[in-house]
């Protein structure tokens, strides 16, 4: 996938007036010629945030170890904060060895009753062995009892944007209460990524051995030459099989979520599939570099009448080949902003589709402050702004 940079003309088109101001629209995906098995499946580009392939992306459906990432982020937090740390030990309790240990019969690190177990140990056996005891002990060690956790869970699910997920334990083991939709999940393993790098490095590790069991990283993608680095894969009855998995090529990572296959070859065979289908078949297209203003606001009451906007990152998209012609984008903003207008405020969005279906979206920041104008200039915007309303203008 290549980058270019296309002529600004395909991408901001003057759009309605007073309908940019209020309504914020559901973001969807743009609907590629793909037919998978899958019935929910997500495979977004992380560095611009397009959204590639999209099928019943927000069905929830049972995680299975899947929900073991949104253990992981709260874990995370607690080694960031300062409230665990790596050399820290914790016992093993009877309940996580009967529930998640050698007597359930589930993914296990095989820890031993009663014996106490590093942090940094257990993080490999809850992320590389996906052993249901290590998630309980960290959970216990943490916040005294698996519950507690789980409300942790349920507070961070809210936190980082989900909205179609409720968690009920550690683990992933099967309840029916317990639900996850492919684009919560997504957004699990975005933050994981983004927010911890040097954590989310375990994903990557391909085996571990505790308590003299050697065991393989189960992610089937780590060996494949996709480039994959993480993270997790799931099966229930109800759901099949899973996997939210994530690669990097070409220095560009991509995500990828598939449930509801019918084997475990199958589930490692789409996401492959959905992988390769959309290095191959999208464009990389720049529109703007971070920092080069979008558009301008206008600015009510201002030193100068209207301030540009920009985004914080590169303004990248993956675009499928022939569709340049396709492209539009709005900027949305509520407006005129009121002066004074500090610099870095976030503003407003710049959405993009292709064709009906939006594709991106970016938070939009004011590129300079702009300090309160004199008498006669808000006078003057007075009369603008009674006879004319406010106009969004455009970066052409």
């Amino acid at each position: 996938m290549s980058l270019h940079r296309p002529s600004l003309r395909f991408l901001l088109v003057p759009a309605i007036l007073m309908a940019l101001v209020a309504v914020l629209l559901p973001r969807t995906a743009f609907a590629a010629p793909y037919e998978g098995k899958a019935t929910s499946a997500l495979l977004v580009d992380v560095d611009s945030g397009t959204i590639l392939y999209s099928k019943e992306p927000d069905a929830p459906f049972q995680p299975a170890a899947m929900a073991k990432m949104m253990t992981m982020a709260v874990v995370f937090d607690a080694i960031h904060a300062g409230k665990i740390h790596l050399e820290d030990s914790f016992p093993v309790s009877e309940y996580a060895w009967r529930t998640g240990g050698a007597p359930s019969g589930s993914a296990t690190m095989f820890a031993k009753l009663n014996s106490s177990i590093a942090v940094s140990d257990l993080l490999r056996g809850a992320i590389v062995q996906a052993g249901n005891d290590a998630c309980i002990i960290l959970a216990e060690g943490i916040a005294g009892s698996e519950g507690s956790f789980v409300d942790m869970m349920n507070r961070k699910a809210k936190e980082i944007g989900l909205t179609g997920s409720q968690f009920t334990n550690v683990s992933g083991l099967p309840d029916p209460e317990q639900k996850v939709t492919a684009r919560d999940l997504y957004k699990i393993a975005d933050y994981l990524i983004r927010t911890y790098p040097d954590l989310y490095k375990i994903y990557s590790e391909p085996d571990f051995t505790w308590n003299k069991i050697y065991q393989r990283n189960r992610n089937p993608l780590l060996a494949a030459g996709l480039g994959a680095d993480g993270l997790s894969t799931g099966f229930t009855k109800e759901s099949g099989y899973g996997l939210t998995a994530s690669a990097v090529r070409d220095g560009h990572r991509m995500i990828v979520v598939v449930s509801g296959l019918a084997s475990d070859k199958e589930r490692a065979e789409e996401a492959r599939k959905l992988l390769d289908w959309g290095n191959a078949a999208f464009e990389r297209l720049r529109f703007f570099d971070r920092g080069e203003a979008v558009g301008d606001a206008r600015v009510y009451g201002g030193a100068t009448g209207s301030v540009g906007l920009a985004t914080r990152e590169p303004l990248d998209i993956l675009l499928m080949r022939g569709n340049r012609d396709r492209i539009r984008a709005r900027i949305v903003y509520t407006g005129p902003l009121l002066a004074p207008v500090q610099q870095g405020t976030e503003v407003g969005v710049v959405r993009v589709w292709v064709g009906d279906a939006q594709i991106l979206e970016k938070p939009l920041y004011t590129t300079a402050a702009v300090a309160k104008g004199s008498m006669d200039q808000r006078a003057l915007d007075a009369v603008q702004q009674l006879l004319i309303g406010w106009l969004p203008q455009w970066k052409l």
